[in-house]
């Protein structure tokens, strides 16, 4: 599958096809009220072949409603042809969001989702296909305005009308108007660069392309601007260089969009597919910590320890893991539910102990000074894997980011944002040397 063709639906979700012509519903409402006999360009491979091809073409350049009633009728032919049911059920899902009566969408969302379900059981597994069930699997936002200033909102519908026409000169004009309009708007300025993205794709040389693409970022760069810390449209920006083969620029964007918003799916969709194009691999370094800390009730704090985490701790520095558990333990509430001293002074607005990015590291960091005690005294011969790991990440300052991206939980994912507040940077590193350079 094309660069284009993993994208071409991912953005159009969650706010898919926002527009209010009753002309494409209406479209819509009649292929779905046929039933379809076999056509006769069915009757041969040819023919068949021919129509799927035209049926793609069409989606690739977003014009959803006219692609519909072929992807119906040749899903019809052939049932079990997962990338027609794939397309199809986006494209009934994006101009879904045109039909303004409500149970009339409802109609078209629920048969989008048997298409998409249709593929899954059929062992279609593509991300694309995910975040379409995802999206149907949440409340229909299509009477959600783009802003709350009205003339900007009427500019966004035009514009995304124009784009399932598969207009996307016309389409860029509304969401620029948009945006002159309300300068915050973040989804105008994404939806700008994704139709000049596109656009690229359409480009018949490539002095077209490039400048398609040059466009492309200048209005990503306007949506990362308005706000950094969502993911988009840094992973568009990603997708449009490394279709100009800036490989290693792409590669950063992605990292940036994970950075954006690390506990999102969607986040890691770029760099992911990245790492498969060019055959990179890609993995966090392997921790295993044999401690663990428990508490019941306040006061009555357990630390259980693996035996098999401990064998041979006179040699490999496995000792040094008690260190986590006592650590731990005295981040956790006082017999009698007060919070403990170390807590209390980390979080003094929080009246409630929860496990928090400052406890774990404390506890990682204790784990790394046993290990270098045992050292000086040169009580280690060779550290287990799990250690050398924790030392590497120790010395390069990045065992926070380790924490933030490989063991959150609800407690320590709350302090994200104010961690990366300051240390952008260092979130940065750690994919570059610990997830894709060292691999």
């Amino acid at each position: 599958m094309k660069l284009e063709d993993n994208n071409v639906m991912l953005r159009n979700w969650p706010n898919a096809a926002k527009t209010t012509t009753s002309i494409l519903g209406t479209i819509l409402l009649m292929a779905f009220a046929l039933a379809l006999p076999l056509q006769t360009f069915a009757q041969t491979t040819t023919d068949y072949k021919t129509e799927r091809q035209r049926a793609f073409e069409l989606y690739e350049q977003s014009k959803f409603a006219d692609a519909i009633p072929i992807l119906e009728k040749l899903v019809s032919v052939n049932p079990s042809d997962v990338g027609l049911l794939e397309r199809l059920g986006w494209a009934t899902f994006v101009v879904s969001a045109s039909i303004k009566d409500p149970e009339a969408r409802k109609i078209a969302r629920d048969r989008a989702r048997v298409f998409l379900k249709r593929a899954k059981d059929l062992g279609d597994n593509s991300e694309l296909l995910r975040a379409g069930l995802e999206a149907l699997s949440q409340p229909d936002v299509t009477e959600q305005p783009f802003s709350s200033v009205k003339e900007a909102d009427a500019a966004m519908r035009e514009g995304e009308e124009a784009h399932s026409r598969g207009d996307l000169d016309n389409a860029i004009k509304g969401y620029q108007r948009a945006l002159e309009l309300d300068p915050k708007l973040y989804l105008a300025a994404l939806f700008a660069g994704d139709m000049h993205f596109k656009k690229g794709f359409q480009a018949k040389d490539a002095d077209e392309k490039k400048r398609a693409m040059a466009a492309a970022a200048e209005w990503f760069g306007r949506a990362i601007a308005i706000d950094e810390n969502i993911e988009t449209a840094h992973r568009y920006w990603g997708d449009a260089l490394d279709a100009e083969g800036r490989s290693e620029e792409a590669r950063d964007k992605f990292i940036d969009a994970i950075i954006a918003e690390p506990y999102s799916r969607k986040a890691y969709v770029g760099l992911s597919q990245w790492g498969n194009r060019h055959r990179v691999s890609l993995g966090h370094r392997k921790i295993e910590i044999p401690t663990n800390v428990t508490s019941n009730k306040p006061g009555e704090i357990n630390i259980t320890v693996d035996d098999l985490g401990l064998k041979g701790a006179s040699e490999d520095g496995s000792a040094a893991w008690m260190m986590y558990g006592i650590i731990r333990a005295n981040w956790m509430d006082r017999k009698g539910g007060g919070r403990s001293e170390k807590f209390a002074k980390a979080y003094p607005n929080e009246p409630v102990y929860r496990h928090s990015l400052a406890e774990e590291t404390e506890a990682l960091r204790g784990v790394v000074e046993s290990v270098q005690v045992q050292a000086k005294e040169k009580r280690v011969k060779k550290l287990t894997p799990s250690l050398e790991n924790l030392m590497e990440l120790n010395d390069a300052g990045l065992i926070e980011a380790y924490i933030l991206f490989v063991r959150p939980d609800d407690g320590i994912a709350r302090d994200y944002v104010a961690y990366r507040k300051s240390h952008r940077d260092k979130l940065k590193q750690y994919w570059q040397k610990f997830v894709v350079g060292a691999n």
